[in-house]
């Protein structure tokens, strides 16, 4: 990792960069895991509390509602007082969030904490994209950003067949209040670390500071022709690819595939690992592509139209994919992997002074996509049972559907080209 650029005041030293990105990646470790884990634990809470397709979309999407809610003043609070102070206030929220689920004892509770913990851990990958911004040069952020989301796969990979080996012994509640402990010393180790905003801008002798006119509004975000051409494939695609990594393609296994719950958990485990395998590689290559003057802009329109084949595979194949059915769901998720490179590319489109607020403003475009995906597909499924489709037919359909938006995202995409200020 290059942190320090010669001549550049607010760069990091290599060390100090090393273990600043060492403790934010160790939090957003959790949060993915947080995140995760209801696909896992899908087969034990549908039996446990009577919860039908709906039901279960709607209590893994808390999580993301409660994400969204945050991420507007997230963005306002990250850059007047940086990422130190912002993602302890905010994960204390998390922990609380994982205890009350712990104790829940009805769906309304499980969906209180689970939209609890959201907003706790909203902060746990744009507080460190903010610091990054300021912190680390342009390459550098590219391949961190592709690092930690590795590091939120490796997350993801800890809440499937770890999850399930755990649950015989432990049982889901004392797994809730363990993530609950992990965080806190997660938390411990960024306030030790992360070295605070004001004393980082001082000590940079001669940084950018915001304009005097900054009033802290999202104004210049919103008026951004740039922003507004990578909203819809940052809903749809991108959100999409998150909705069914962390719930459907558990189901799609069980219900479609007929896997059982412990084939699906290692499904669910090598998905994971191909995710965590691909935005390593990303770390590697992304800096290089950027020396060659390859844009992300086209690498975005190269990459996605292969998730609309593995898509389509998908919808076609339904049932008879058998025992491929975690190959062609790995598939579309690394495909999907180009779409992620989007998020960095907005915050570097913005001077350092607006970071926080125009990442923040693309992950709730992100998050909102993916609650709006993950509760609509279980909308499609019921509703497709309430027609009279095949069990299978209707699985079918609500991924079609999703596939059709996800393309139509693309496709304005390519029609909106504003150059990039």
């Amino acid at each position: 990792m290059t942190a320090v650029t010669r001549g550049h005041p607010e760069h990091l030293p290599r060390r100090m960069a090393i273990g600043v990105f060492l403790a934010f990646a160790l939090a957003y470790f959790f949060s993915a895991l947080v995140r995760a884990i209801t696909a896992t634990l899908s087969p034990t809470l549908t039996s446990e509390f009577a919860l039908n397709a709906q039901d279960l979309g709607l209590l893994a999407g808390g999580y993301f509602l409660g994400f969204s809610l945050t991420q507007l003043p997230l963005g306002r609070l990250l850059d007047k007082h940086g990422p130190k102070k912002v993602v302890l206030a905010f994960l204390s929220f998390a922990v609380l969030g994982c205890l009350a689920f712990s104790w829940a004892d009805s769906f309304q509770g499980l969906l209180a904490a689970r939209v609890l913990c959201g907003m706790g851990v909203s902060a746990c990958l744009m507080a460190p994209l903010t610091g990054y911004r300021r912190w680390f040069d342009d390459s550098t952020q590219l391949r961190t950003n592709s690092w930690m989301l590795m590091t939120g796969s490796l997350g993801m990979l800890a809440a499937t067949l770890p999850v399930q080996w755990l649950m015989p012994i432990w049982g889901w509640r004392a797994l809730f209040v363990m993530l609950g402990v992990m965080i806190a010393l997660a938390m411990v180790l960024i306030a030790l670390v992360v070295p605070q905003w004001q004393k980082a801008v001082m000590a940079a002798g001669g940084a950018q500071m915001p304009p005097s006119d900054d009033d802290g509004s999202y104004r210049q975000i919103w008026r951004s022709r740039y922003f507004w051409r990578m909203t819809p494939i940052g809903f749809f695609s991108y959100g999409g690819m998150v909705a069914i990594q962390t719930l459907w393609a558990g189901p799609w296994m069980t219900q479609v595939a007929g896997w059982t719950a412990g084939e699906a958990a290692t499904g669910l485990f090598f998905i994971n690992l191909s995710m965590l395998v691909s935005f390593w590689v990303w770390g590697l290559v992304t800096p290089r592509l950027a020396r060659r003057g390859i844009p992300v802009e086209r690498l975005i329109a190269w990459g996605l139209p292969l998730t609309f084949v593995v898509l389509a595979a998908l919808v076609g194949l339904g049932a008879s994919i058998g025992g491929f059915a975690a190959a062609g769901l790995s598939l579309y998720c690394v495909c999907s992997t180009f779409v992620a490179l989007a998020q960095p590319a907005v915050g570097m489109a913005f001077p350092a002074h607006l970071a926080g607020r125009a990442l923040s403003a693309y992950n709730l475009v992100i998050f909102a996509g993916i609650f709006v995906v993950q509760w609509g597909i279980g909308l499609a499924v019921d509703a497709g049972r309430a027609l009279g489709l095949a069990h299978v037919m209707t699985y079918q359909v609500a991924l079609a559907g999703f596939a059709v938006c996800s393309c139509l995202s693309w496709v304005y995409f390519l029609l909106s080209k504003p150059d990039q200020t």
